[in-house]
């Protein structure tokens, strides 16, 4: 299982002591996992020494601001993670739908700079990942592979990013920047969003060479579990504020589009706490876990026609359909001056309310819609909660909004466009392409991921089979601390390497 991230002993001590020395040489210490769900216990000499750090360098120190405590500026801690409770003004819903913002991540402006970290660090502590002489291949079709470029650039080691070339030049834009040697290390596959197999042989042909290490994020546990501990307690922790604030308040759902399933783990721990029902979203240009169907689409970030090792499918409960023209044409609605001043002008919605949405990008739209669907289809009252994630901001797809236009509104765009746009795409969603899942259905969507895992990617069945238990998920969580003292003793070392004490952490 140690392609799978789920090692918790060094396996080599020869690349583990060669990761204490660059660590030192660089000055590096890492967070824990706890510190990141609690950045609270982040030790204040760190934080102290962050007050001067741009959360967009290269500086190791932004390493403590992965995770969803930050503020706006992304220098300063909050108490509650940034969100936006939306209400039925907007979505036409009476459930209020709380969106907690992925643009408060430093160096990417997009929270799976935490699945990266999350994926990378129990490499590096088992002696799995040889800083000296390894590169760190990302597969995203989304901001994964520019997380593991900025965990890599600041760890001093190489990352290569491999993502379909139909994604948004923004995303490209960043690479240029960030890659140390853009030319050779952002490869850009066939396809676009859907296109997750031509990702899956690149890296297998990458993987030929023994100084090239895989960071799958659809099958890496660590993804999984990073998510479930700091992901769902931030989740925790808004949805607590909110309903403090408000009332009585149930949490009735969760949603998420499932990608590569990592973010969707945060579900397992809401249910955990509260009953939570977990929402997986999907395109319906490409209905995988609805139809068994395939297509293409523009929610960029949501790869699919395969399911991701990592998803506990078994604990899924809904499955809601969102079409990209509708997020698409959102995006053009929510970051134009003409779709707020109609937001704000003919739909007398606040102004406060409407520069929020520019926190939404085209997946953090699409979570938005499915928990509006997710709303009408259980019915779901005012008391009745849905939270989800705006995975990143709009800032990322400035470039799609001229597509958008040309592709889906005919080539123009003026008051009357929007007046379409905001009834059809918003307050008049409906439950088609939605579906409460049964254990019939659930057992179809996991058997789905045998063509991909065990036929195409060399899982074995037992491995393939175990993961529809609980209990193996349940398994799982005792890692988590595990890591935790491994990453202590880690820094340890390095402050020894470096002729520190460990209290000068």
């Amino acid at each position: 299982m140690a392609r799978l991230g789920l090692e918790k002993e060094i396996t080599d001590s020869a690349a583990y002591e060669r990761t204490v020395k660059q660590l030192a040489d660089a000055k590096v210490l890492l967070p824990r996992l706890s510190e990141l769900a609690n950045p609270a216990t982040i030790p204040d000499k760190v934080k102290t020494a962050l007050a001067g750090v741009d959360p967009d360098e290269p500086n190791p120190l932004n390493l403590f601001r992965v995770h969803w405590y930050n503020d706006s500026t992304r220098r300063n801690l909050v108490d509650v993670p940034n969100h936006v409770v939306l209400d039925e003004r907007l979505t036409g819903v009476a459930s209020p739908i709380i969106v907690v913002y992925g643009n408060r991540f430093p160096m990417i402006r997009a929270h799976k700079v935490l699945a990266a970290y999350g994926c990378l660090v129990p490499r590096l502590v088992t002696g799995q990942f040889d800083m000296t002489s390894h590169r760190a291949v990302w597969p995203s079709t989304g901001n994964y592979c520019r997380g593991g470029v900025a965990i890599s650039r600041v760890l001093g080691c190489r990352g290569v990013a491999v993502l379909p070339e139909g994604m948004s030049q923004e995303r490209f834009n960043w690479l240029e920047q960030w890659a140390a040697n853009p030319a050779e290390d952002v490869i850009r596959t066939v396809g676009t969003e859907s296109n997750v197999k031509e990702i899956y042989d690149k890296c297998a042909e990458l993987d030929a060479d023994p100084n090239n290490i895989i960071f799958n994020q659809f099958c890496e546990f660590a993804n999984h579990l990073v998510h479930y501990s700091c992901t769902g307690r931030a989740m925790e922790r808004v949805f607590e504020s909110v309903r403090e604030a408000s009332g009585a308040l149930e949490l009735s759902a969760f949603v998420s589009a499932t990608g590569s399933a990592g973010t969707i783990a945060a579900g397992d721990y809401l249910k955990d706490q509260y009953e939570t029902k977990i929402v997986a979203a999907e395109a319906v240009e490409c209905p995988t876990m609805l139809y068994n169907g395939f297509g293409e689409h523009n929610i960029q970030g949501i790869g699919d026609k395969h399911i991701p090792f990592i998803h506990n499918v078994m604990n899924t409960d809904v499955v809601a359909g969102v079409s990209d023209r509708s997020c698409d044409s959102l995006n053009v609605l929510f970051n134009t001056d003409e779709g707020r001043a109609y937001l704000t002008g003919q739909q007398d919605l606040p102004a406060e309310l409407v520069s929020e949405l520019a926190n939404f990008g085209l997946s953090s739209i699409c979570n938005v819609l499915a928990a509006i669907k997710t709303a009408k289809q259980l019915d779901l009252g005012a008391n009745q909660a849905v939270i989800t994630v705006a995975t990143d901001g709009a800032e990322m797809y400035a470039t799609e909004i001229d597509k958008a236009i040309a592709k889906h509104l005919g080539g123009t765009f003026d008051s009357s466009v929007c007046d379409a746009i905001y009834r059809e795409h918003m307050v008049e969603q409906t439950t088609e392409h939605t579906m409460v899942m049964s254990e019939i259905d659930r057992n179809r969507v996991f058997n789905l991921g045998y063509f991909t895992w065990v036929e195409q990617q060399g899982v074995s069945l037992e491995e393939f089979e175990v993961r529809r238990r609980q209990d193996f998920w349940r398994d799982l969580r005792p890692l988590l601390p595990v890591w935790d003292d491994m990453i202590g003793e880690l820094n340890e070392r390095t402050l020894h390497e470096r002729g520190l004490a460990a209290s000068k952490l």
